[in-house]
């Protein structure tokens, strides 16, 4: 009795031994791993001159903030394309946000409070300016890479919006970046002198440009961040959602990014983009109010002057150059960057501001605008009562300003394109209290669930669904930046749309699959417009 016992102690010291060393190797494994993970991103060089960062609290995310990727466009360069950024010697030290675009002071309102704004002060001129989030741990990693394009109307916005942040998305696998572009009177002013100062005779569409700079520098440095140059998508919110759109028209984007994220805006059906002509026609008037008697003189201008303007073609500009045709011209010719393509719009995307007509005026403007069909309207937008018509003057703000764009852009792609697309429609209703509570699904309510960024909007008291909820629909983000495809396993199956049956990826409590809902408002909307009504 008393041998076997003593070999199997023998035994069992050796074992104990051999998990012993095995755990020392593992921890001095996990100790090396961790410090070259450290010390691979200690200092980058990029265009420009060498940079560092920080890391994120758990030391597996490197940050980069306020790397400079152009010059900054004051004085002389105001209403210039973005130059090449000015070297710097020494380390630069990139750890805050560099200077939203000139704005006026971003204060709450409607469904947007402070977390959907940037934290004020500073806003400057000089903010061409972008982050970089990266769980890489070698510069030849080759992980995708997003870059973010934020919405604000092209007048306001900026990378400091707290629900941009990029550090969950890069855990996720993905080299995160978000880049400031001008915006407003600085970012897409047009004159005849900026037309006849400029190689391509063009002006206006200066924060496009911006846009296109910042992909130009991710393509050449991302490399040095663990990303693949080659494997770059484009997402955007609002304005950054017609950017993307815009984006993906432009011939100076051929071969600089490989997919598209458009969130809430498009410009397909009925809107149209100012010509240069017009535009120019428009500085004209402004420049002389503002009693400028040159081109020199507005650039010697106090920036608060002129940000406090009437100026108000603040979009992008047809200007045979940026965007040489309107965006249904360049989609109807294919002329466009073909890529894969996740696009949709919110539930609560439309607000209705001001007094509601009474049922019967809502009745007769009805008639009014669309004569013998008008009792189809008044079928898919009902204003029988008060709450009718308070309901459907939101659906329509919703239909006509977001949902004709989107559906019209899937349509296209899915009946042209030899890429996929994929059609979803956020119908959360983010569970607030009080004053907010009446927004449900709002226009941007989607975009802390999209980043995995449920923890920055504070107002909310979340519920398990929702963590639920922002854990697929990152997890569908994440992945169709990876592959151009939202599916994985676990994940509720989200079929590519086509115009058959129009399937939609519902992003709601319980994310499912199914046609369109409003289908036959899209479609009844576009027809009116395009008869001219």
């Amino acid at each position: 009795m008393f041998f076997p016992v003593l070999n199997s102690f023998t035994l069992s010291l050796k074992i104990i031994k051999s998990i012993a060393i095995f755990f020392l190797i593992f921890i001095a494994f996990i100790s090396w791993s961790f410090e070259n993970h450290e010390k691979a991103f200690e200092v980058i060089k990029v265009e420009g001159g060498n940079i560092s960062g920080t890391q994120n609290s758990t030391g597996d995310i490197h940050i980069f903030k306020g790397i400079p990727f152009a010059a900054p466009p004051v004085g002389a360069l105001r209403w210039k394309a973005p130059q090449p950024v000015i070297a710097w010697s020494g380390i630069k030290r990139c750890i805050a946000f560099g200077p939203s675009p000139m704005q006026n002071t971003p204060h709450p309102f409607g469904p947007w409070s402070e977390e959907y704004l940037i934290p004020g002060e500073p806003v400057s001129e000089d903010c061409l300016y972008l982050n970089v989030w990266t769980g890489a741990h070698s510069s030849g990693e080759k992980r995708p890479v997003v870059l973010w394009i934020y919405g604000g109307g092209f007048v306001s916005g900026g990378t400091a919006v707290p629900v941009y942040d990029g550090e969950a998305m890069a855990k996720k696998g993905i080299v995160f970046v978000s880049a400031n572009y001008r915006v407003g009177i600085f970012g897409f002013f047009t004159l005849p002198e900026l037309t006849e100062e400029s190689a391509h005779q063009t002006s206006g569409n200066y924060g496009l440009l911006d846009q296109i700079s910042a992909l130009k520098w991710i393509k050449k440095n991302i490399a040095a961040f663990g990303g693949d140059p080659e494997n770059i998508t484009i997402a955007g919110q609002s304005a950054g959602s017609w950017s993307v759109n815009y984006l993906v028209a432009s011939p100076l984007c051929k071969g600089l990014f490989q997919k598209a994220i458009a969130e809430s805006g498009a410009q397909f059906v009925g809107q149209k983009a100012p010509v240069l002509k017009e535009a120019e026609t428009a500085g004209e008037k402004l420049e002389k109010s503002l009693n400028a008697n040159s081109l020199e003189e507005l650039r010697k201008m106090p920036a608060e002057k002129l940000l406090k303007s009437s100026w108000s073609l603040n979009t992008p500009v047809i200007d045979g150059y940026v965007l040489p045709q309107t965006i249904a011209e360049t989609f109807s010719e294919g002329k466009q960057n073909n890529v894969p393509l996740l696009t949709g719009w919110n539930q609560d995307d439309g607000l209705a501001f001001g007094k509601m007509p009474a049922p019967e005026e809502y009745k007769n403007q009805a008639e009014k605008r669309y004569g013998t069909d008008a009792v189809q309207f008044l079928s898919l937008y009902p204003g029988n009562t008060d709450e009718e018509v308070a309901a459907s003057t939101k659906a329509l703000s919703r239909d006509q300003i977001f949902g004709i764009q989107n559906y019209s852009w899937a349509n296209q792609q899915a009946e042209k394109s030899k890429f996929p697309v994929y059609l979803y429609r956020f119908a959360r209703k983010l569970p607030a209290t009080g004053e907010y509570e009446k927004y449900g699904a709002f226009h941007t309510g989607e975009v802390a669930y999209a980043w995995d960024n449920l923890n920055f909007v504070k107002r909310c008291p979340w519920q398990p669904v929702d963590y639920s909820l922002e854990n697929i629909m990152s997890s569908y983000w994440a992945n169709f930046i990876s592959t151009g495809n939202p599916n994985a396993k676990g994940l509720p199956p989200w079929p590519e749309y086509n115009t058959t049956n129009n399937p939609t990826m519902i992003l709601d409590e319980k994310p499912r699959a199914k046609p369109l809902p409003d289908k036959k408002n899209l479609d009844f909307l576009i027809r009116e417009i395009r008869k001219g009504k």
